[in-house]
């Protein structure tokens, strides 16, 4: 078999792969880039020395412990800390002072991973003396990685990039208190906690989370194809308030998106966007 040939055959496993794992167990990744994908699954297929694509698919039917991997493989879980300390820089000076005119501030962290990220916002948050007021919602599909997020614990070898993140993101505590070491590990302080609902939820197939004033997403658009995009998109402009800030990953945009002409740009450096307080429709009638 030649490779056109090899690579036609894996794109036929694919989607018979997906839309198996999709009325099996309900998780759709049917609109996932399949660059994404294939890279994904062919990975899994070594580790478990399966010769293909197809009986990688049985594994997923008939194997819980199969599934869970396969699923965890599938879901993008690069994050860190203050990952893209720019980004918070931008975040303090642009869209705090926006936050500070709520009483209360609702928050929802999209595709949160394994929660850096989340931990991130609530330090932030309470450096802007703004964390007592606010609620933060964390939210994957994923329930390893919600898992490693609920419990705050990571390892230490990663705290002296995390702290190097953190004061480059203008930090203004030692980063250490904010986290116990314990032996090969740290724990976030309880307190960053205190404030946040980890919960299950899929941008793909769930649908409005309430009524946001800010909602972050960051590197996970890139991973789903154009149509996906846009419903994701949709989804995250219904959840907003009007006036509410969503923040993508550096290399996203909603620019293409058929709902790009809801929102204002406050940073194209660093992909944060605000909800116009009117649709353009209401605008033009009036």
């Amino acid at each position: 078999m030649n490779a056109h040939e090899q690579n036609e055959l894996h794109t036929i496993e694919i989607s018979l792969f997906l839309e198996g794992l999709f009325r099996q167990h309900g998780y759709d990744f049917r609109n996932y880039s399949q660059a994404h994908i294939k890279r994904r699954l062919l990975h899994r297929m070594k580790l478990m020395d399966l010769k293909s694509i197809s009986q990688l698919q049985h594994e997923m039917l008939y194997n819980p412990a199969a599934l869970q991997q396969i699923l965890y493989d599938l879901s993008i879980n690069v994050t860190e800390m203050f990952r893209d300390p720019s980004f918070y820089q931008t975040l303090r000076k642009e869209v705090v002072p926006l936050l500070k005119t709520y009483p209360f501030i609702k928050i929802w962290h999209a595709g949160c991973s394994t929660g850096e990220e989340v931990y991130s916002m609530a330090i932030l948050l309470k450096e802007e003396g703004l964390y007592d007021r606010s609620q933060i919602y964390a939210t994957d599909f994923n329930q390893k990685v919600l898992k490693t997020a609920k419990s705050g614990i990571y390892s230490i070898e990663h705290i002296r990039d995390y702290t190097q993140n953190y004061q480059k993101a203008g930090g203004r505590e030692s980063f250490s208190a904010y986290y116990d070491a314990d032996y090969n590990s740290v724990i976030m302080d309880s307190s960053l906690r205190k404030n946040v609902v980890f919960a299950d939820h899929n941008l793909v197939t769930d649908g409005v989370f309430a009524e946001m004033h800010l909602i972050i997403c960051r590197n996970v658009l890139i991973y789903f194809d154009r149509q996906l995009q846009d419903r994701v998109i949709h989804l995250f402009l219904s959840s907003l308030a009007p006036g509410g800030v969503l923040c993508l990953g550096n290399k996203e945009n909603i620019q293409f998106s058929s709902w790009a002409n809801h929102f204002s740009v406050i940073s194209p450096n660093e992909k944060i966007f605000k909800k116009l307080y009117s649709s353009p429709d209401s605008m033009q009638n009036g």
